[in-house]
């Protein structure tokens, strides 16, 4: 099969995931209070950080929603990301899957398609945050070159919670089983990350779980762009790894996907 029979197998089942994507009009205002929530109740409760110049010096940054802002988008695409495996999982329940598996396509296009929506839905939402937090005062010191590049890592790590998401759904068929084994995931990874707090202020083990969360590495360049510029020794370290391992879950994902569909 062509690579162009292949794009255009992608693309198809992105385009669907999308169109779903958009007729969910209530998922779409969650989008938008859930990070608002976040933001100014989070943000504004632990505004009076910044007043300690020691605490001031560990998030780097006087102001605590310039810290947060980026934790948020990457919160954000930690929940959107972990739960595209259902799709699969719908999918299977009222038999599409087994059309999309009888029709002439490629089966990497399944679970590619997926992820790539999943990707571009993070950076929809990851924008939307952008947007929010542009409101509520948030500087972003390399403007909008750095929006860009922020936007694109939360739709990379969006794919890679996809990755893990869709590599359990292709062995669990159970909706509710998913569900449990996705949520118990993701609040550990969450508060183990330095999404809300920086890890200067960690006990030591913390700190060491929290460097080798992939969450982290995420958080660690988004904010180092948005609020100390372009430091790259900082930067290129973590969006490599980040790649790397959402690489490694891509593949991960389109081969257990194929296992359980062969």
């Amino acid at each position: 099969m062509s690579l162009k029979i292949l794009f255009s197998d992608i693309y198809w089942v992105f385009w669907r995931e999308i169109k779903k994507f958009v007729q969910q009009k209530a998922r779409i205002l969650m989008i938008v209070i859930q990070p608002l929530v976040w933001l100014v109740l989070m943000g504004y409760s632990m505004a009076g950080l910044t007043s300690n110049p020691e605490a001031a010096k560990m998030l780097g940054t006087g102001n605590y929603l310039d810290f947060m802002a980026p934790g948020v988008m990457i919160m954000t695409a930690l929940f959107g990301g972990v739960f595209g495996g259902t799709t699969i999982v719908w999918d299977r329940r009222t038999g599409f899957l087994n059309k999309m598996l009888a029709a002439p396509i490629h089966r990497a296009a399944i679970p590619l398609g997926k992820l790539f929506s999943i990707g571009f839905q993070t950076i929809l939402q990851a924008l939307i945050i952008v947007i929010i937090s542009l409101f509520l005062g948030v500087h972003f010191v390399t403007g909008f070159p750095g929006v860009l590049v922020m936007l694109i890592l939360s739709g990379i790590f969006g794919m890679f919670m996809g990755g893990i998401s869709l590599s359990l759904a292709s062995r669990i068929k159970s909706m509710e089983t998913l569900m449990a084994i996705t949520n118990f995931l993701t609040m550990p990874l969450m508060f183990t990350s330095n999404a809300m707090f920086p890890t200067s202020a960690m006990p030591h083990w913390l700190k060491a779980i929290a460097q080798a969360n992939p969450l982290s590495y995420a958080v660690h360049a988004m904010r180092t762009i948005s609020t100390q510029g372009w430091i790259w020794s900082e930067i290129w370290p973590a969006v490599t790894a980040l790649v790397v391992i959402t690489g490694l879950m891509t593949a991960l994902a389109i081969k257990l996907f194929a296992r359980t569909v062969s």
